[in-house]
C-alpha cells in the first residue's frame, strides 16, 4: 500500500494543476468574450467627426465619417481575399476637407489585375474606424517602396512614406463608391480568442494524467500481488 502513496499523490496534485490551469483558461475566456463585445460595440457606433486629436490608444476602433480628396501616394498592402485570390489593401493618402491636415484612408481591396486602375480624384466621403493594427513580427519582410508594395500595414513608416499624420481609417463605407475597390472593415474576427481552445487542452491532459496514473497504480498492484 505505500508503494501507492507516491504515484498516486503525483496523480491527485498533476491533475488537479491540469484542471486549474483550464480553469483559468475558462475564465480567460468569459474575460476575452466581454472585451471583443466591448470592441464590437464601439466598432459599430454611430460615426463621429475626426477628431481633431487623435489618441491610438483611446480612439482606436472610434467610427467617424472623413470628407477629403485622395493624393497621389499610395502603399499596397499584399493580401489574399478568399473567392477572390491575391491583392492589396489600397493605402491612400488623404486631404481633409476644409484643413491642410493629411491622413491615411485604407480604401479596402484590389485584385491583382486591376492594381494599375486610375484611381478617383474627385471628393470624397469615408466612414470606418479609425486603427492602429498590429501585424507586424520578425518574420514580416521589409517593404518594397519602389513597387509600393507593403507586407503589413505598419501605420508609423507608412505616414512616414505617405507624408500624412499617424492616422489611419479602415473604410466601411465610400462615397462615391470606387467600384474596382471592396472594402474591408474593421471587425473583431482578427483579434484572437484561443482560450477555449486553450481550456480543453488543459482539462485533455488532465484527464490523460489521471488514465496514466491508474494505469500506473494498476500495474504497481498487479506486480505486488
Amino acid at each position: 500500500m505505500l508503494r501507492l502513496i507516491f504515484p498516486v499523490l503525483l496523480g491527485v496534485i498533476g491533475a488537479g494543476i491540469l484542471v486549474g490551469l483550464g480553469v483559468w483558461q475558462w475564465q480567460r475566456l468569459d474575460w476575452k468574450t466581454g472585451i471583443l463585445a466591448q470592441i464590437d460595440a464601439k466598432i459599430t457606433a454611430a460615426p463621429v467627426a475626426l477628431p481633431e486629436i487623435v489618441s491610438p490608444d483611446a480612439d482606436k476602433y472610434l467610427p467617424v465619417t472623413v470628407a477629403g480628396r485622395l493624393l497621389g501616394p499610395e502603399a499596397l498592402v499584399l493580401t489574399s481575399v478568399k473567392d477572390a485570390g491575391a491583392g492589396y489593401r489600397v493605402i491612400a493618402a488623404m486631404e481633409v476637407s476644409g484643413s491642410d491636415r493629411k491622413i491615411m484612408v485604407d480604401l479596402g481591396f484590389v485584385g491583382d489585375a486591376k492594381r494599375e486602375f486610375l484611381r478617383p480624384t474627385t471628393p470624397i466621403t469615408v466612414t470606418g474606424n479609425l486603427h492602429w493594427p498590429e501585424e507586424v513580427d520578425r518574420f514580416t519582410p521589409e517593404p518594397e517602396l519602389l513597387r509600393h508594395v507593403w507586407f503589413a500595414r505598419e501605420v508609423e513608416r507608412m505616414a512616414n512614406v505617405l507624408g500624412t499624420k499617424q492616422v489611419l481609417v479602415v473604410a466601411r463605407t465610400l462615397d462615391p463608391a470606387i467600384p474596382e475597390i471592396t472594402p474591408m472593415p474593421v471587425d473583431t474576427a482578427s483579434v484572437a480568442n484561443d482560450h477555449l481552445t486553450y481550456a480543453i487542452t488543459w482539462f485533455s491532459l488532465a484527464f490523460v494524467w489521471l488514465g496514466m496514473t491508474a494505469l500506473l497504480v494498476w500495474r504497481i498492484r498487479r506486480r505486488t500481488a
